[in-house]
């Protein structure tokens, strides 16, 4: 037994070391053993190194296609508003979900509306920033700055000022001749110019001075006749002589008048008649004094009757002729004092005043035509020398009329109206023209000094201008600044003046309002970028049509300006006046007013979420507009459709149904009949107020034209009848086949 067992090993050594398995029978041949041990070796060899690669890319996978599905349930629970997207929910972090779900996210560069999640900017690509939330206070007009970003910024005020101001028109303008001393010396009759004792141009000359000697024939037997005449008168007797001194001073006096058609004087003709001899030779006179500005004639020149020799004009006084700006001539009037500095005499002034405002604007300039008459006594001014007109005014608010002007010169005084320098104590006629004086009150001038009318004004840096807008930044509370538009005046120095706009004591932004203004942009809100946005006090965001302010002055007095300043129903959002006289409820106190009887049963049944609607801070109607016009998605969700999938839409999406109201709306339609609840379903809106029909009720069947229309309460039955055709094109087609 020992020697057997001593021998197994032996036998069994051959086996091991051949790797045939124990197994084997012992009968088997070696070879084929040996095979079959390589084939198991070989799929041994095939499922290690599948292990090893699947365990190199299958785990990877596994784990990448894990990670797609938590984010594709994540996006899908955004998607159904289970979590939000700027956090999660639960516990301590709801406050911040709040928070981080009403962050508007904006484009740098202001190209679109606010989004509600980050992307990029469909217009410029640029990415979305969240926008600053402006403090708590802030509103869609308005920004809350605290005191430690107020120090950082060096944001300072001051307050709108209420005082007296005058500006200064500032104009350049020219000399001129004052045409009403203008004077042309022509020749009476024809002859020859023997004589010029004004030889050259810029004489000047006393009236009655000797300008010229002329030859005529014609004066020459006009003067014998009148010697004749006058001999003729003297020489007969009797009877014979009273008829021939009837028909002789008959012909004296036609001569002695024909002599004066001819040109002379009264003096001229006394002389003739004294030394009783006809001269063929006349002296010329100077009708006025003055300069002669031109001469039309030399010694020896022949004539004819009418022939012009000489242009005199007065200088002792001159016209200054200036071109303003239609709104510059609107505050000035006749008689107003100017000051005139020539350039000749630096320094010097040269007091005027308005003499005529031409009544149209010139169609090539723009502008208007203002005549200044000026007192050249000495006659140091010019005619042709530039002058700079200055002329004080004051400054008048909005729609307000032009203010009495106080002039010691004319308090009490009369003037011409047509020589506004001549001017005097008592009435009378005027010295040049003969026509009556008027006094001075006529022409918008007071006897005593009064008050000015006065402005606002706020330093210029308090102003930000774009283009035709300007706006100024009111710190309304003690870190809230609004933005309000304003309407400038005239400059004055350092301040400007602000007609409408302002209230006096207001404190307005004067330094860091440009960092105020950037706030307002990241905030989403009215800035320097869009100042229509900002509405100007007294005005609502959204204006009311003159037909709906009249339905709600049909309200009581104490209920108008609560509804003004409620403007919308918080039922169906349409403005209060737009359905008939708003209709007012209270809830918990607290007056509501609605745009129908309609909208009652649903304020009731959830007065809450209508209160809270109320509460929230509305946006102006021109940012709505901009959303309807701009509403674009992020740049990677933008998809356009080919041109035969665009499709209109007249009305913003409905808002999700619930399943309440859902149930309400599917037991409102019940109450129909079938072929009514049929016709609603298809029709499906309200085409007046946009509302889901049973949304407020059984529905209401209007004919229109004799097409059956469904509406969601009696309120809307007078617009739809008033504007049938506008609000049925608002129904989907097969609604209103």
């Amino acid at each position: 037994m020992s020697q057997q067992s001593s021998e197994r090993p032996n036998e069994l050594a051959p086996e091991a070391s051949s790797g045939i398995p124990s197994g084997t029978p012992a009968n088997e041949p070696a070879g084929a053993g040996a095979g079959q041990n390589i084939v198991v070796d070989r799929q041994q060899a095939q499922l290690n190194s599948r292990r090893w690669w699947a365990q190199l890319f299958v785990q990877p996978l596994l784990l990448l296609a894990c990670a797609a599905m938590a984010i594709a349930g994540l996006g899908v629970a955004q998607r159904l508003g289970w979590v939000s997207a700027g956090g999660s929910g639960g516990g301590g972090g709801g406050d911040h979900a709040e928070t981080a779900a009403a962050v508007d996210y904006i484009c740098p560069m202001m190209c679109t509306p606010p989004q509600q999640e980050p992307g990029r900017c469909p217009v410029c690509a640029m990415e979305l920033v969240p926008a600053a939330a402006g403090g708590s206070g802030g509103d869609e007009r308005s920004i809350q700055v605290d005191p430690a970003s107020r120090r950082v910024a060096n944001i300072h005020t001051v307050p709108v000022k209420s005082v007296p101001v005058y500006r200064t028109i500032h104009s350049v303008g020219e000399l001129a001749y004052d045409e009403s001393t203008l004077r042309t010396i022509a020749a009476w009759t024809g002859g020859r110019l023997d004589r010029l004792y004004a030889d050259y141009t810029g004489v000047v000359v006393n009236k009655g001075d000797h300008l010229a000697l002329v030859y005529s024939p014609e004066l020459y037997s006009g003067q014998v006749e009148l010697l004749l005449a006058k001999d003729a008168r003297t020489q007969e007797s009797g009877n014979s002589r009273r008829r021939a001194l009837l028909s002789s001073g008959d012909l004296y006096e036609s001569a002695r008048e024909r002599l004066i058609e001819l040109g002379m004087t009264e003096d001229q003709i006394a002389d003739i008649e004294r030394d009783d001899k006809a001269n063929s030779r006349m002296h010329l006179c100077a009708p006025i004094s003055g300069t002669v500005i031109e001469k039309f004639a030399v010694e020896g020149q022949y004539v004819k009757e009418g022939d012009p020799i000489y242009k005199l004009s007065d200088l002792s006084t001159v016209w200054l002729m200036l071109e303003l700006f239609p709104e510059q001539a609107a505050t000035i009037r006749y008689g107003q004092m100017i000051e005139a500095q020539v350039q000749s005499f630096p320094g010097r002034s040269f007091p005027g005043r308005v003499a005529f405002i031409d009544p149209q604007v010139d169609p090539k300039t723009r502008t208007v035509g203002v005549r200044v008459v000026i007192p050249n006594p000495d006659g140091i001014l010019r005619v042709g020398d530039y002058a700079k007109a200055n002329i004080r005014v004051p400054i008048t608010g909005v729609n307000e009329q032009m203010a009495e002007l106080y002039d010691p010169e004319l308090a009490g005084k009369w003037i011409s109206p047509r020589h506004p320098h001549i001017v005097t104590s008592s009435p009378g006629q005027c010295s040049l023209c003969g026509i009556d004086l008027v006094p001075a009150s006529r022409f918008g001038f007071c006897s005593q000094p009064q008050a000015a009318n006065e402005v606002l004004t706020v330093p210029r840096n308090a102003v930000l201008m774009a283009g035709e807008h300007s706006v100024v930044y009111v710190e309304t509370d003690p870190g809230r600044f609004e933005i309000r538009r304003v309407v400038l005046g005239p400059g004055i120095d350092e301040e400007i003046a602000i007609l409408q706009g302002l209230a006096a004591g207001e404190q307005v932004a004067t330094s860091g309002n440009f960092l105020i203004d950037s706030q307002m942009q990241l905030a989403g809100n009215p800035s320097l970028i869009d100042p229509t946005r900002a509405a100007p006090p007294g005005e609502l965001p959204e204006a009311l049509s003159a037909e709906m302010l009249a339905e709600i002055e049909t309200l009581p007095a104490e209920d108008q300006e609560p509804a003004k300043a409620q403007l919308l129903c918080p039922i169906t959002e349409m403005k209060l006046g737009s359905m008939g006289p708003p209709i007012k409820v209270d809830v918990n106190g607290q007056p509501v007013f609605l745009c129908c009887e309609g909208c009652r049963e649903s304020l009731l049944d959830d007065p809450e979420t209508y209160l809270a609607k109320l509460a929230k801070p509305r946006r102006p109607a021109a940012e709505d507009e901009d959303d309807l016009q701009m509403d674009l998605p992020p740049m990677g969700a933008m998809e356009l459709p080919s041109m035969g999938e665009w499709e209109f839409v007249p009305f913003p999406m409905e808002p999700e149904i619930t399943a309440d109201d859902e149930a309400d709306i599917t037991e409102a339609l019940a109450q129909l009949s079938a072929t009514d609840r049929r016709l609603a379903l298809r029709q499906q809106i309200c085409p007046v107020a946009n509302m889901k029909l049973g949304s407020m009720g059984p529905p209401i069947k209007v004919d229109v034209n004799g097409r059956p229309v469904f509406i969601c309460c009696e309120g809307c039955r007078k617009q739809l009848l008033a504007e049938p055709a506008k609000h049925l094109a608002r129904l989907p087609k097969e609604a209103v086949r």
